[in-house]
């Protein structure tokens, strides 16, 4: 199983790795079986299987559940968890030290709360140094959110507040930037030369690997993507059954080979 250096070692400005967000234990072990070192957790995804709402701290519980479950599969993962669940930096910590002693190797700690505002740079970073010292080889994935929330801002002063809280949560001793939103791979760029880290941004739509590696990133996530597209499938398929006119889609995965996963 991967350790947490080697998980680290992932991280390679210009040479990303692709880290597929998963909700449940099927979709981990599928995307693990596809040749993924690690997978990463999707809170859209934990709280509409566990019927919550997304960035409202109330996943707390099944979060936890759900990286019992795949640690205990040996599946190597980074755990998303919205902004610590709460706003106390020590029970903060103290969850990301459970999430630890399960042998989980990141998690991702975002600066919104839950009426969609950036929280005080002060109060995320004092979560993040109180993980730091409780669980110091947790990968902590920085997330901040100018261009995730602030619709109406110029991208300049999203950029700027970007940096400015990327730089601060380093400081405070994150491992990694995570920069989230529809970004032009100039902006993408400018990013990662000017944080001073590992840059984590979203599978951008038409944008190939290789256009984000020459941009600077060093690990591309698909957030919600694949639980979305899976979704989008079923609803696809369950209204061509409706309609009497369903042909399976070529690769469609046969019975065995779904239950060879159990």
């Amino acid at each position: 199983m991967l350790t947490p250096e080697g998980f680290r070692a992932l991280h390679r400005r210009g040479d990303p790795f692709v880290l597929p967000n998963a909700w449940d234990l099927a979709s981990a072990r599928w995307l693990t079986a596809q040749g993924f070192p690690v997978v990463g957790t999707t809170s859209l995804g934990v709280a509409v299987a566990a019927g919550l709402p997304d960035g409202a701290g109330r996943t707390a519980d099944e979060t936890v559940a759900l990286a019992a479950r795949l640690t205990a599969a040996s599946i190597a993962v980074t755990v998303d968890v919205e902004a610590g669940f709460s706003d106390d930096p020590a029970a903060v910590a103290a969850y990301v030290a459970r999430l630890a002693e399960l042998g989980v190797l990141g998690v991702n700690l975002e600066d919104s709360d839950v009426a969609g505002r950036l929280v005080d740079p002060a109060l995320a970073a004092a979560k993040i140094a109180a993980i730091s010292a409780a669980a110091p080889a947790m990968f902590i994935n920085a997330r901040t959110d100018p261009f995730w929330i602030h619709g109406d801002a110029v991208p300049e002063a999203r950029h700027e507040e970007a940096v400015r809280r990327g730089r601060r949560y380093l400081a405070a001793g994150a491992t990694g930037v995570f920069v989230p939103g529809a970004l032009t791979t100039e902006r993408i760029a400018a990013l990662a030369d000017e944080i001073p880290a590992p840059l984590n941004v979203l599978v951008q739509a038409s944008v190939p690997l290789a256009e984000l590696a020459r941009a600077g990133v060093a690990r591309v996530s698909t957030g919600s993507l694949l639980l979305r597209v899976a979704l989008g499938a079923i609803e696809a398929a369950a209204g061509a059954v409706r309609d009497g006119a369903f042909t399976p889609p070529p690769g469609t995965p046969t019975y065995d080979r779904v239950a060879s996963m159990s």
